[in-house]
């Protein structure tokens, strides 16, 4: 049975790029059972063998997805059907898709995908960039639908900030829990997040890549003289 997060609060993405110190599935598995153990509700991980590994080393539930560049689409998180299967048998219980109405490398749309998810109970997780795209993958029947692209197409907002105003909007205008992801990176933020609806927050870099979290305070420091 592929568990749900009903809870509030923070899921922590796992996630690391070649080339970079912490690659690999038993890195990542060990950083999420530390994100477990300061209380994250969830872990989101990248790629069938590390998303293996963490389902093997946590408790809690797990959103899966592989990115992946595919030429003549910008689509790149599980961006086909078969990329969404694998994730689901690699275990995921949330399968992390692409929740834009762009065009997808396997000539399916959006709602074909959704649909053929939906008929094998899958959970479903709808990574969206604008207010239109939540609530049009919402009236598909995906589970959640997750603010990640927001900053990540070139007709969404652009900003350096977390974009809370879209969590906001997408809480009051749809039925299905909101998630909140992209460029939080602050306390504050999460709370402001959750206060503006989203179910949970997600994040990332800021708790997982320790290269760029040093390189903060490096630069922190540079700029005090």
């Amino acid at each position: 049975m592929r568990q749900r997060i009903t809870e509030r609060g923070l899921v922590v993405s796992c996630q690391a790029y070649e080339g970079e110190p912490l690659f690999g599935p038993h890195h990542m598995a060990e950083m999420a059972k530390a994100a477990v153990l300061g209380g994250a509700v969830g872990i989101r991980a990248n790629g069938l063998a590390d998303i293996f590994a963490v389902k093997q080393a946590v408790a809690v539930p797990v959103i899966g997805l592989n990115k992946r560049s595919c030429d003549g689409s910008d689509v790149y998180i599980t961006p086909t059907l078969e990329d969404a299967l694998a994730v689901h048998a690699a275990g995921a219980d949330i399968i992390a898709l692409d929740g834009t109405n762009r065009t997808r490398p396997d000539g399916r749309t959006l709602a074909d995908t959704v649909k053929e998810l939906k008929r094998r109970d899958i959970l479903v997780m709808a990574d969206i960039s604008t207010e239109e795209e939540g609530q049009y993958a919402a009236q598909l029947g995906v589970d959640w639908i997750s603010t990640t692209l927001s900053g990540y197409t070139p007709y969404s907002t652009q900003s350096a900030e977390p974009d809370i105003a879209l969590v906001a909007r997408l809480a009051a205008a749809v039925q299905v829990p909101v998630v909140a992801e992209g460029r939080y990176g602050k306390p504050e933020d999460v709370k402001r997040a959750l206060d503006a609806g989203a179910q949970f927050v997600v994040i990332g870099g800021a708790i997982t890549r320790p290269q760029h979290i040093t390189e903060r305070f490096v630069h922190a420091i540079r700029e005090s003289g």
